[in-house]
């Protein structure tokens, strides 16, 4: 006879670097598992670190940190526990962002901007089934079917948009890149803000990640 959810004894990890948010999450978690033992941790490295000691079971991961992006260590955390059913809980676009953690291993995307009981129905549905799926990765995963390349949003791109994209992870400023190119400054300006509303981030910061994580060179 199967334990009712209520009576068994999951241990959690709790990875994000506001603890307001652990904290939240550590309520509803024991909400719905009273019994739960539940790590905290601020830290990539930490992460990857109580995965391995402290037989983690469920994961709640965010997806930036002060270290880095935790799609670099999903794979590696999952090869120390091919089990361990992980969330990524973040306020990074689903529709942009949510195939590549999935492909790199999670087993469920929750937007941060999610009203509070949405994000208690699908914690509590995480924890029973071990996998969540909103109504938009949903789509995203049926769209994936006969759009592969889905998976990576640098394909939205043009050619010239992906090459002022290298340039500026590469470290070049405007003015550089329109000297290299051969193109106007502002016609540099005008492309940038076509790149940041094509892929929906506010930042080089961002496209310089998505550059690292996509870009085959």
């Amino acid at each position: 006879m199967e334990i009712p959810i209520e009576n068994k004894e999951i241990t959690f990890l709790l990875a994000d670097d506001h603890s307001i948010v652990r904290q939240g999450m550590e309520i509803i978690i024991t909400d719905i598992v009273p019994n739960a033992k539940v790590f905290h941790t601020s830290s990539l490295q930490q992460a990857v670190e109580l995965v391995g000691s402290k037989g983690i079971e469920m994961a709640i991961i965010d997806a930036h940190f002060p270290d880095g992006n935790s799609l670099h260590i999903l794979s590696q955390i999952k090869s120390i526990n091919p089990d361990l059913k992980i969330l990524i809980f973040t306020g990074l676009e689903e529709d942009v962002h949510a195939l590549k953690f999935f492909k790199a291993g999670a087993n469920g995307y929750l937007s941060k901007l999610s009203e509070e009981d949405e994000v208690r129905e699908a914690i509590s549905h995480f924890i029973q089934k071990g996998e969540y799926f909103s109504s938009v990765s949903r789509d995203l995963l049926v769209q994936l079917v006969s759009n592969p390349d889905m998976i990576n949003p640098l394909s939205r791109l043009t050619k010239r948009e992906l090459e002022i994209a290298e340039l500026y992870a590469a470290g070049y400023g405007n003015l550089e890149i329109s000297n290299q190119l051969n193109i106007k400054q502002n016609t540099v300006s005008t492309i940038k803000k076509n790149l940041f509303d094509k892929l929906k981030i506010e930042n080089l910061v961002e496209l310089i990640d998505l550059i690292k994580t996509h870009h085959k060179s």
